[in-house]
């Protein structure tokens, strides 16, 4: 056979790529200088212990311009780094790519100088981790939060239970409970790492400015009561009641009852077990109370009937001979009214200093008057603008402002209930689409900082929106304090997001500090469907910055409060793996749910680091050989 002399030899598949790989590559890399030069100024600004970590990240952000999924892929055939990795090492991860395809080309490299070396970029996260919630336990690096409930201020043993099942962060909520009561949480704490040998860190989360519902015209001053029924509708238990002189209401009663009725007029320790009590309810029903116990002026009393008790209301005990004894109920509790929205009704938000009330006819006319509501800041009125969506009640009541005024806005209901949904005082409103022109601190913040000044190692910062928000909390914190608190910040508004870049270089001033995805109001602003494409942002950018992220929200939230965790959350749950911290809320299994937390964060530590999937050898190969 003879020679084919005259075919070109065969090239390498890569061999026509590598200039235009390697040409890319260095725009790449030049577009990062330049970038880099030009955000000197605020490069300059950050503590000096981010001065390498703000640079990685500018380079990051830099490289985020860039749509380079087609090159990634290139760079794969070619066994390379796909970039996929560099968020921590951005320079270093580019000039190893480059000096490999320069080598590839049979070319000379020369590495530049870079913020962060592959080693460098864990081990300043792992620092700037640290610094901020404390070292992480043996065998696991993700820490735990937990959100207090309110009973650790009075119960040292479920602090002391939650340290001991893995609790490296205590979260106190400033929105609740006052400075009596988280002081008690903290010297439980306190009690607890002493007796434990365990360290755990106190972090304070201040209120913020959050949109809420102001009061609603509240309902008829009404009891029901209503004894326990089989499904043949036949009782099989009474209700009880304490008949309590009014003077007395709310002290403690000797047993647990159904309800406390206050009465204003009548000598209760005069009437006799067996005794009955007659009435007309509100629906003109005749009903008996019989007295069971008497007991310290107070009397028990049972019922075999629905009844409607209102304020006033008078019960009378027959006598023979004499006149009938009467006793007169005193002024109940307003029953909650709930206004009820549907989708396509107006709803009114009103700047006057009125009462929210439901839709009704108007006297008189045929006409419907819509519902109305107020809110906490009334001030927004003025940034709302016709066209912008409006979430109320952690999304479940959605709308849409149809008008805007200086003084009102009128919003379509566009998502409810069928049939409709209620809307409670004091529930959340969001305002995703809006530019919100409000204070970063309420009156109560600046009421509860110094609190936190002197006893938080964090402080978290609630809906943040601009860089001046983050140097306002720095400034009152220097003001009140010179000891060393760390700073978080809640990316939880749609701004905050918008944002994020610059609120990240604007904390990292600060010479501790971290970041906080807030799922809960994020998925809200930002939309349930790219909440997951808006957490991988955040961690990515975080990651890059070298600070650590709270991962937080609804996490094993079945478990906490029922006991039963869902499959979901479990799967959810493990990936929080790629935060530096993982927060839990409140539940009466909250210790069970942090003693899972702990067991699955180590278990995933072995399988997975950020987005590096760990190949430790797996059990289940085995059972092919």
């Amino acid at each position: 056979m003879g020679t084919h002399k005259n075919l070109p030899e065969k090239q390498p598949d890569h061999a026509i790529e590598l200039p235009s790989l390697i040409s890319r590559l260095e725009e790449i890399r030049e577009s990062i200088t330049v970038s880099e030069a030009g955000m000197a100024a605020k490069l300059a600004s950050v503590n000096p212990v981010y001065s390498s970590s703000a640079r990685n990240l500018v380079h990051y952000l830099a490289l985020r311009r860039h749509d380079i999924r087609g090159l990634q892929d290139q760079l794969a055939t070619l066994g390379l780094s796909s970039l996929g990795r560099a968020e921590a090492h951005v320079m270093a991860t580019l000039d190893a790519v480059l000096g490999a395809l320069y080598g590839l080309a049979g070319r000379g490299w020369q590495p530049h100088p870079s913020p962060a070396s592959f080693s460098q970029g864990k081990k300043l996260l792992e620092e700037h981790a640290r610094a901020l919630l404390g070292p992480g336990p043996q065998g696991r690096s993700v820490r735990i939060m937990v959100t207090m409930p309110s009973e650790a201020a009075l119960d040292y043993a479920l602090v002391r239970g939650l340290v001991a099942a893995g609790m490296d962060c205590m979260r106190i909520n400033c929105a609740y409970d006052d400075a009596r009561a988280w002081a008690h949480m903290i010297e439980h704490l306190v009690r607890a790492r002493e007796e434990l040998g365990k360290g755990c860190r106190v972090v304070m989360d201040l209120a913020g400015p959050k949109l809420r519902v102001g009061p609603i015209e509240p309902g008829p001053e009404l009891l029901k009561i209503r004894p326990s029924r089989d499904l043949r509708g036949q009782v099989t238990k009474p209700a009880r009641i304490w008949l309590v002189p009014a003077t007395r209401e709310g002290q403690p009663l000797p047993t647990q009852a159904d309800a406390v009725l206050p009465i204003a007029e009548g000598d209760l320790a005069s009437l006799q077990c067996g005794a009955g009590l007659t009435f007309r309810d509100a629906r003109g029903a005749n009903r008996r109370f019989t007295v069971v116990t008497v007991a310290d002026g107070c009397v028990l009393v049972e019922c075999r009937q629905t009844s409607y008790v209102v304020s006033g209301h008078e019960l009378t005990v027959k006598r023979t001979p004499g006149l009938p004894m009467v006793f007169k109920v005193g002024v109940l509790p307003p029953l909650e009214s709930p206004i009820i929205l549907k989708r396509g009704d107006r709803l009114t938000l009103s700047k006057e200093p009125r009462l929210g009330r439901g839709a009704e006819l108007e006297k008189g006319r045929a006409s419907q008057r819509g519902a109305l509501i107020t809110c906490n800041m009334p001030e927004i009125l003025g940034d709302i603008r016709a066209g912008e969506r409006v979430w109320f009640d952690d999304g479940k009541i959605g709308g849409v402002v149809r008008e805007a005024h200086s003084d009102h806005a009128e919003i379509e209901i566009t998502q409810a209930r069928i049939g409709g949904s209620k809307l409670r005082e004091n529930k959340g409103i969001n305002l995703p689409d809006t530019d919100l022109r409000i204070p970063c601190f309420t009156a109560k913040d600046l009421e509860d900082l110094p609190f936190v000044a002197a006893h938080a190692d964090v402080v978290e910062m609630s809906f943040v929106r601009r860089p001046q928000d983050v140097q306002e909390l720095r400034a009152q914190l220097a003001r009140l304090t010179d000891r060393p608190i760390g700073v978080v910040l809640k990316i939880e508004a749609r701004k905050a997001f918008d944002n994020l870049p610059e609120l990240v270089l604007a904390v990292m001033q600060h010479p501790c500090a971290g970041v906080m995805i807030a799922r809960g109001d994020l998925a809200l602003e930002c939309g349930y469907e790219r909440l997951a494409e808006a957490q991988e942002e955040i961690l990515w950018i975080c990651e890059a910055a070298h600070l650590p992220v709270i991962w937080a929200t609804q996490v094993l939230e079945s478990f906490a409060k029922t006991g039963q965790p869902s499959r979901a959350e479990i799967t959810d749950a493990a990936m929080g793996e790629r935060a530096e911290c993982v927060m839990l809320n409140k539940g009466p299994y909250i210790i069970e749910a942090v003693a899972s937390l702990d067991d699955i964060l180590r278990r995933m530590e072995a399988h997975q680091v950020k987005k590096t999937s760990r190949l430790r050898a797996l059990a289940v190969v085995g059972k092919l050989a």
